[in-house]
């Protein structure tokens, strides 16, 4: 076996897992981004909620959950391998991340509860997409997808409560 075979076996064996720790670089970046605009614990306990909020301390781990099964889903669309559809599907994916880091700086940072619902409805869309593409490349991607866009739908009618009571 020459070096350079040696190396390529090397390559081939630890760029899965390089990707699996971009993937997760990336949703740590996208959640570091949001959570830089404002402490969102204290800016949630100063609204008014509707009845069916949550406590603000069960937002970190729920984030943390669903920001990891994101990383495994993209990585296991990114496995599938080169091609266009792979390319879409990680594109949508990205776009959402970046609607997903948008949210809070809108929301908290901000104070613009309404504006964020509306950022929430394009991420949803956005989100809806990316899930059917991930399907199509993994079913397994897409489904790990589920609960985000499980919780994502439960964040926007919240954040329209959230904005009608404190409008």
């Amino acid at each position: 076996m020459t070096s350079d075979s040696v190396s390529t076996s090397v390559s081939a064996r630890t760029t899965p897992w390089l990707a699996l720790a971009i993937s997760f670089a990336a949703v740590i970046l996208a959640s570091a981004l949001g959570g830089l605009s404002a402490n969102s614990a204290d800016g949630y306990a100063q609204l008014e909620q509707p009845g069916f909020a949550p406590p603000s301390w069960v937002f970190g781990p729920t984030w943390t959950l669903l920001y990891a099964l994101m990383a495994i889903a993209a990585w296991l669309v990114w496995r599938t391998g080169p091609s266009p559809e792979t390319r879409r599907a990680l594109t949508l994916y990205g776009v959402q991340l970046v609607l997903n880091a948008a949210w809070t700086p809108l929301f908290f940072g901000l104070g613009w509860c309404g504006v964020a619902f509306f950022e929430l409805s394009a991420l949803l869309v956005v989100l809806i997409a990316t899930v059917v593409m991930f399907w199509r490349r993994s079913t397994l991607a897409g489904a790990l997808l589920l609960p985000y866009l499980a919780w994502s739908t439960f964040a926007l009618c919240l954040n329209f409560a959230v904005w009608q009571l404190n409008n």
